[in-house]
């Protein structure tokens, strides 16, 4: 009989955001991908809260513990999966868990400190240390952030395993073209970026765009928000203007949002794999997005590229997509296409065989 593998179900009491957006979707996978094989390791997600229904993922579950938050993952879950394989999808885990596995998804709270708060930065810079000097078992998504932390973190990048995301989950998703009328806005006749606040997500450099956009009679949209207890944040008044913010929005009407414009922008300094450029191409959007390492490794030759230090760059290159209708076919077409090769499924498998080859 093959052991329990748990999976740390704290996620699904925190904002969402990428971590957790990816928290969900692979445990979703891993329940199709187990119950695929012909011998299934039993799956069981251990929250540290009673959930809904509709919020939880597809898998069996067991609340545990009477505390939450960090008291509850350092003190009761280990207790709780003792006898098994525990999965840990936000980059945290116990720092005395026997046999374990722990998602750290970048190094930002090093390689960008000014986006987070001291005392997150603080946590997070010991615990990483503590972790990757146990026998748990360290993986990222991109090989970006798994030289990022070698680096760090001071080990061998032959302790870090790669698998990956996906961006599958957006096209399950019915669009609610509701947020459409709500803010007036029409296809194909709008820019739209996703971020939160936090400084490397760069906002503040679609200024330029912004303005340009303006003269256009075209609007520049903004959907995100920010959770001032891990991000710094300056504010909304630093933000470009004139813009329409839409806020944080349902997957739903994100995803209309993606159908419906004329192109999408993501300038952010730094990222661990770069999610929404990608949600964006599975939805057909042409892309114009940071001239970053990491985001060359994930969207390759299926996005238009601009140096996220300058606001005239990145608006050049949108208005050149806007502006030569052959080259945003290219790039929709391009674009699908790369999307379609990062599926959750394939990395809950990648996942799954980590926890497998700790348990044999």
């Amino acid at each position: 009989m093959r052991p329990v593998i748990y999976v740390n179900g704290r996620f699904m009491t925190q904002p969402l955001s990428g971590v957790q957006r990816f928290a969900i979707e692979i445990c979703h996978a891993l329940a199709r991908v187990s119950s695929a094989q012909g011998r299934p390791a039993p799956l069981i997600l251990l929250p540290d809260a009673q959930i809904t229904e509709q919020d939880a993922p597809n898998l069996p579950r067991r609340t545990v513990g009477r505390r939450h938050g960090q008291i509850w993952e350092q003190c009761e879950l280990p207790l709780a999966a003792r006898h098994g394989v525990l999965i840990n999808l936000g980059n945290t885990a116990p720092l005395w868990g026997r046999r374990q596995i722990v998602i750290i998804h970048d190094a930002g709270v090093f390689g960008h400190p000014e986006s987070y708060s001291w005392k997150f930065r603080l946590w997070y810079r010991f615990l990483h240390f503590f972790l990757c000097r146990t026998r748990t078992r360290l993986v990222t998504v991109s090989e970006f952030s798994r030289a990022e932390l070698s680096r760090y973190l001071r080990i061998p990048a032959s302790r870090i395993t790669v698998i990956g995301e996906g961006a599958d989950h957006i096209a399950r998703v019915t669009p609610d073209t509701t947020i459409l009328a709500r803010h007036d806005l029409k296809s194909q006749r709008f820019v739209l970026a996703v971020g939160n606040l936090a400084p490397h997500k760069n906002l503040t450099r679609l200024d330029a765009l912004a303005r340009a956009l303006s003269l256009r009679g075209i609007p520049l949209v903004i959907s995100g928000s920010v959770n001032n207890a891990v991000f710094n944040s300056n504010g909304t008044q630093v933000l470009p203007k004139p813009a329409t913010y839409v806020g944080r929005v349902s997957d739903a009407e994100l995803r209309a949002l993606y159908d419906a414009a004329a192109c999408f922008v993501f300038p952010s300094l730094y990222e661990g794999f770069g999610l929404p450029p990608l949600e964006a191409m599975a939805c057909g959007c042409p892309v114009v997005t940071a001239d970053i390492p990491v985001l060359h490794e994930v969207c390759a030759d299926a996005a238009l590229y601009a140096d996220p230090t300058d606001p005239e760059d990145i608006s050049r290159s949108v208005v050149r997509i806007l502006d030569t209708p052959a080259l945003a076919q290219e790039l929709r077409a391009a674009g699908t296409m790369r999307a379609a090769s990062f599926t959750w499924d394939r990395a809950a498998q990648a996942l799954l065989q980590i926890a497998q080859d700790i348990t044999a």
